[in-house]
């Protein structure tokens, strides 16, 4: 009887592979935090050779980044189909929906939540991930710019930002009562203030030069 022809070998995808190492880096700060993360621990739990994740991710801030990027393309994404199921927002119908995600994150989504912040905080001592991190806040940003204007959406950010660390950290959350009148004084516009002037409408069609044109 000839011999069988060997088998031909399994070409290696080195795309999903690295997919496969970074999503197994974000399971493991979950589990551990980014104190805990090393490349033993993400090649145990992405069932790869200790040698892949070093191949591809020669240091420990290399999955940090490469975790961090996934975690904000997922994020942008959301944000982004978010917007584009709420055209038309108040101010009130938008505090209340903030609100309602900001106190998933201190529930339900508490483990995603605390993952994004330690990769986001992890920025501190860690220059490379600084652009990235940077992301995060612009597009927040972004998102809040179909309701409001551009100060009250970075005023917005920063007091979420403020609200979603201290919610995490501290032995209790904010209850939705105190993130709900935090955030509408935000973005409702303060009356003791006045509007800023109106730009000059522009002369109709034929109409002679203002003086000083």
């Amino acid at each position: 009887m000839p011999a069988q022809p060997p088998a031909p070998r399994r070409r290696r995808d080195p795309e999903r592979r690295i997919a496969e190492i970074t999503e197994a880096t974000l399971r493991v700060i979950a589990e551990r935090g980014i104190e805990g993360l090393t490349h033993r621990a993400v090649a145990d739990e992405a069932g790869v050779p200790l040698g892949a994740t070093t191949y591809h991710f020669a240091a420990k801030d290399d999955l940090i980044q490469a975790a961090l990027m996934l975690a904000y393309e997922r994020y942008a994404a959301m944000l982004r189909e978010w917007v584009a199921q709420r055209p038309g927002l108040s101010v009130n119908q938008l505090v209340v929906l903030l609100t309602d995600a900001m106190m998933g994150a201190f529930g339900p989504n508490r483990a995603y939540e605390v993952v994004e912040l330690e990769l986001y905080l992890a920025a501190l001592r860690r220059p490379a991930l600084r652009p990235v991190a940077d992301q995060y806040t612009q597009a927040t940003v972004a998102a809040l710019l179909p309701y409001v204007d551009p100060l009250t959406a970075r005023a917005a950010v920063a007091a979420m930002n403020g609200l979603t660390l201290r919610g995490l950290a501290a032995g209790e959350p904010p209850t939705r009562t105190e993130v709900e009148d935090i955030l509408r004084r935000v973005l409702t516009p303060n009356p003791a203030f006045p509007a800023p002037p109106a730009p000059p409408a522009p002369p109709a069609p034929g109409a002679p030069p203002a003086p000083g044109d």
